[in-house]
């Protein structure tokens, strides 16, 4: 794996920014606007949420990840990516490492996710299946949607 570093988000960086809006650019095309859930930067901004991002060597943005809260001692894992030129690297288990541990070390006893159901957001399911994540019906605010899959983990 490519050495990485991982902290806080800078709401103020514009690469941030544009990372983001990537993400988002990336997930349009995969389903109907109704059945996207990804925040955007003003969503991340939200009271209790926390963004990490993780940098590389160079200081270049190649992977985020955020927490948000869904109720007391359950955490919802949002805004999972990483740099296209960097998937399969490690950057994206590290991330998910780092969430884990912060929502374990904040009391969450469960951490859970919507992802997409299509082929594209295969290797994603493959990732949190690999970290312990398992199928579970629609949380918080989510209905049934045959776009969504929805995963939970149990936190020790």
């Amino acid at each position: 794996m490519t050495a990485i570093t991982i902290g806080r988000a800078d709401f103020a960086d514009p690469a941030l920014a544009a990372f983001l809006q990537a993400h988002l650019d990336d997930l349009a095309p995969t389903a109907p606007a109704c059945s996207q859930h990804a925040l955007d930067l003003d969503g991340l901004r939200r009271p209790g949420v926390r963004l990490w991002t993780a940098s590389a060597a160079d200081g270049s943005l190649v992977g985020t990840a955020a927490l948000a809260p869904v109720e007391p001692g359950h955490e919802e894992l949002k805004s999972m990516r990483t740099d296209p030129a960097r998937r399969g690297g490690g950057v994206a288990s590290a991330l998910l490492r780092h969430a884990l541990d912060d929502a374990r070390e904040g009391g969450a006893a469960r951490v859970s996710l919507e992802t997409g159901s299509q082929p594209f957001f295969a290797p994603a399911r493959a990732l949190y299946a690999k970290h312990g994540f398992v199928e579970c019906p629609p949380f918080g605010g989510y209905r049934p949607d045959p776009n969504s899959t929805f995963m939970t983990v149990e936190l020790q």
